[in-house]
């Protein structure tokens, strides 16, 4: 199938596949996507993944495509519709990880099976060496759910045939544990000839150098022979000896277990125990060596063929801070796919979260991130400096927490690496301990100094990852490793500095190159890989996943990628940051909603105004704490950071069509609150978590909801909130329409979410994953309807999708000015000049001026629409500083305005509708 067809990368829509959305579904889309504007579906993984996976990243069988999905047969049919439309298709990849436990990873159960002997020994990251004497030579597997000792006695470990395959396992629940062949000799009957004969056979392969391999003729035997139902019986009688309910099977049992590869043992070991690197602290998913030549081909084999035969137009890398070495691997994959695909440019694209003052290294040979940090930079231009005094105070005074919000993300991360990643710590400290003895001059150090260090340059790293690489740590690293340096000696003693100068050392200070070829090269390197791949998830797990949950000063900052130690940035940065974009990554993604966002990016979006009324918001409060006291059982459920916490939800995710008398639509609302709710409180790990479900204090918080929200009790409280939401709704939308335009014209490509060309207020994952409605969003695009019947039906969503459309289709009118157009930042003069923002990119005798208006909600305030009124904005205008005579632009919706003397009012630029793009051709001089 040719790609030569396909129209340039000019804005993707994102869609989430699983069994309720196929590809097949996705099919009749296509046209509509196409009239929308986009260019590129951007696809969720669609390599075979776990049964029943509603996103794609526990991959069990990357050779094929995801059969629930409908195969590789459903993936042709929807790449032939987009090519009718000349669309291109994006598919997100995961290298660092797959689905392991259950029954479906053949790879993984290879490995179970014949540990070190596999070929797919080396394919997943395992320490096979450990100092305790119980783990080595084994691999942990932390999935049964009770102790090993009491699972045996409990009989949750039978002993299993199966008699399709031929081989022995033992079964918990939906996990397999394979036996290993050379113990087969002992599990067959020998009263019946053939079988022991073959179970000799079986014996022999203890002293065979190519058991693996030896073994495959003498299971398709097996399998033969227990085909006859007598012996097969008499296989199945046998294994009644390994009856663990018996004392007799009991030591049976647990004398084979002993001798397989594996050890078995309770999901709470994992934290503590683990011996190989998961996805986070998640002990489903494994993680993959893909540095290792076999590991990338194999992992990697259909992606390429995809790639090869054209069906692909683009990858995105999933959690590239997880591998080993992500440039060597990008660098890697760009040569691979240039070869595969000559004449044509595929995008590469990295899920990389970017710290404060970090940037993407330009020479992995990507063409960007995923757009996470451009979700920031907006939610910092439309948050008000003025309220986080307020907000702050607030918070620390009712929920006695920190506004800090470093010092929140601080605490957690010592939780963290003392908690679910403490075996990951080891790990890295030990590996540090063996730095330290192979050089005399640091082998004194103990393990404990090694460990009180490590944990506090981590605690205080300010980015997810360094990128060690044989010449140490580069320039733009290392201005983060100090930083994380600096903040470790405020908390360390004095004693332990120079053992944290020996880290800073190791740790990419001293090249590894210039140790001799070897072990003390080999360890060094090794060390330096582990801590790499540990403050990845140490950041992800306490920020993300704990202290977003802990912190609400303002809930529109917490999400990921965000820098939310900062409240809000001038106009100055978002201008800066637009240009520095262009100039380094000029087709980056432009996200502001992905399938990982805390909250939707209209919630944010309305959440954003409490910081330009926070004042406001502060006296409300109290009342509405008074009014909650009748759904209370207890005065300290819910807690008052966890109540404050659920009234910032509430305002910002309130469906816009919601009425406080309509029971079945608040009963449908309060569910969802309290599935995000409860999930709230378990990644808090405050009140309750999900290793120790704290059950009466979850219960008296969804007691309070379903009150809240459907009891006659709840009634006042219910109503001030709702009051509260029509308050701030039209500044949110305002703020929607401005973020959803900048989106659309800034430098990059910009990424729409599914089902986000109408309003989105969804909460953090499962309830941003909810099915679209396609049907009416399809209707409403046939539709054309005028500036004013949007405006006044702004509610139902249809404003926000002709935005959108409008000006897509102008990007795709006009698609060299505004991928590659300059950024000219414009200046904005008279008395609210503040409020707005305003650029142009410009190119070969073609300008678009774009305008929106920022942090207006006090010129809103007694609005019931997200339009401002023209002599609200008296003498504010944009300096236009090119040559110009007076001129009639035309605008979004067919508005005009008028420059004049080389200004533009935006009482007329926006004096009809929320915000506005113009184009203005030109003769160059």
């Amino acid at each position: 199938m040719t790609a030569s067809i396909i129209q340039p990368l000019r804005a993707t829509l994102r869609l989430q596949f699983h069994k309720g959305f196929t590809l097949d579904q996705a099919v009749p889309l296509v046209p509509y996507f196409a009239r929308l504007g986009i260019s590129h579906v951007y696809a969720s993984p669609l390599l075979a993944a776990r049964a029943g996976s509603m996103h794609g990243y526990d991959v069990v069988d990357p050779t094929t495509v995801n059969p629930e999905l409908g195969g590789e047969a459903a993936l042709r049919r929807l790449v032939s519709a987009l090519r009718e439309q000349r669309m291109g298709l994006i598919l997100d990849i995961v290298s660092n990880h797959m689905a392991v436990g259950g029954a479906d990873n053949p790879w993984w159960l290879d490995l179970l099976e014949w540990g070190r002997l596999s070929p797919f020994g080396e394919f997943f990251d395992i320490q096979w060496h450990s100092p305790d004497p119980l783990m080595e030579g084994q691999l942990l597997l932390p999935f049964l759910g009770s102790d090993y000792g009491v699972a045996l006695q409990d009989g949750t470990l039978p002993l299993r045939f199966d008699a399709q395959d031929g081989s022995f396992y033992v079964q918990h629940y939906d996990h397999r544990f394979p036996i290993c062949p050379m113990n087969y000799g002992e599990l067959l009957p020998t009263e019946v000839e053939p079988l022991k004969s073959l179970a000799e056979r079986f014996t022999t392969l203890s002293y065979q150098t190519d058991a693996h391999s030896l073994a495959v003729p003498l299971k398709a035997e097996l399998r033969e022979l227990a085909s006859d139902p007598a012996r097969l019986k008499s296989i199945e009688q046998h294994l009644g000896a390994y009856d663990s309910l018996t004392p007799e099977g009991f030591q049976r049992l647990h004398n084979l277990l002993e001798r397989q590869s594996y050890r078995l043992a309770s999901w709470r070991t994992a934290a503590d125990d683990i011996n190989w690197r998961r996805f986070f602290d998640i002990n489903e998913l494994g993680g993959l060596r893909v540095e290792r030549p076999a590991v990338f081909e194999a992992t990697h084999a259909k992606i390429f063929e995809l790639v090869a035969e054209g069906l692909v137009d683009g990858l995105r890398i999933d959690h590239i801070d997880g591998l080993a070495d992500p440039r060597g691997y990008c660098r890697k994959l760009r040569r691979r796919v240039d070869s595969l695909s000559p004449g044509r440019h595929l995008p590469i694209y990295v899920e990389k979260i970017l710290g404060e003052g970090e940037t993407l290294h330009r020479d992995w040979s990507v063409d960007g991130t995923t757009g996470y940090e451009f979700m920031n930079q907006l939610s910092l231009l439309q948050h008000d400096p003025q309220g986080a005094h307020t907000l702050g105070e607030l918070w620390q005074r009712f929920s006695e927490r920190p506004a800090d919000f470093q010092q929140e993300a601080q605490l957690a991360r010592q939780q963290i690496l003392n908690g679910s990643l403490a075996g990951d710590f080891e790990s890295v400290a030990q590996a540090l301990l063996q730095v330290a003895r192979d050089d005399l001059m640091t082998r004194d150090l103990t393990l404990g100094a090694i460990r009180r260090a490590l944990q506090e340059l981590i605690v205080h790293f300010p980015v997810y990852r360094t990128y060690i690489s044989p010449r140490g740590r580069s320039a733009e690293d290392d201005v983060f490793f100090q930083r994380a340096m600096d903040g470790a000696r405020q908390t360390l003693s004095e004693a332990d500095w120079p053992v944290l100068d020996c880290l800073a050392g190791w740790l990419g200070g001293e090249p590894w190159r210039k140790r001799a070829v070897g072990r003390q090269r080999k360890i060094l390197k090794h060390a330096c890989v582990r801590f790499q791949q540990l403050t990845s998830p140490a950041a992800a797990k306490a920020v993300e996943d704990t202290a977003f949950y802990r912190s609400a000063v303002l809930l529109s900052r917490n999400d990921v990628g965000f820098s939310t130690e900062q409240f809000s940035a001038p106009v100055a940065d978002f201008h800066a940051v637009c240009a520095q974009r262009l100039a380094e990554f000029p087709d980056n993604l432009l996200a502001t909603a992905t399938h990982d966002h805390k909250r939707g990016e209209d919630t944010r979006a309305r959440l954003a105004v409490l910081s330009e009324r926070s004042a406001w918001y502060a006296e409300q409060v109290p009342l509405w704490r008074t009014l909650a006291r009748p759904l209370r059982d207890d005065d300290h459920m819910p807690s008052a950071g966890d109540e404050l916490i659920l009234y910032q939800a509430v305002l910002g995710s309130w469906p816009l069509t919601l009425h406080i008398d309509d029971q079945p639509a608040l009963s449908d609302y309060a569910k969802r609150l309290w599935q995000w709710q409860q999930k709230a409180l378990r990644e808090a790990k405050l009140q309750s978590s999900w290793s120790a479900p704290n059950d009466p204090y979850e219960q008296a918080m969804q007691g309070f909801i379903e009150r809240l929200f459907l009891a006659p009790e709840g009634e006042l409280l219910r109503a001030a909130l709702g009051k509260a939401v029509q308050a701030i709704a039209p500044s949110g939308a305002i703020n929607s329409l401005a973020q959803t335009l900048l989106r659309m014209t800034v430098p990059g490509v910009p990424d729409l979410y599914q089902g986000n060309d109408f309003w989105d207020f969804s909460l953090v994952d499962p309830d941003n994953r909810r099915p679209v409605d396609y049907a009416s969003r399809e209707r409403a695009l046939q539709a054309t309807p005028q500036v004013p019947e949007l405006l006044s039906n702004w509610r139902d969503g249809r404003i926000k999708q002709t935005l959108i459309a409008e000006v897509l289709n102008l990007r795709a009118e006009h698609a060299e000015l505004f991928s590659r157009g300059r950024y000219q930042a414009l200046e904005v003069i008279g008395s609210q000049a503040h409020r707005v923002l305003a650029f142009a990119r410009v190119l070969e005798g073609k300008r678009a001026i774009v305008i929106v208006p920022i942090r207006c909600a006090e010129l809103l305030k007694n609005s019931a629409q997200p339009q401002i009124d023209a002599p609200l904005w008296g003498d504010t205008r944009v300096k236009l500083p090119f040559a110009s005579s007076d001129e009639n632009l035309k605008g979004l919706f067919s508005s005009v305005a008028v420059t004049k003397n080389r200004e533009l009012n935006i009482s007329a630029a926006l004096g009809v509708v929320p915000v506005n793009l113009f184009i203005q051709l030109f003769t160059q001089a």
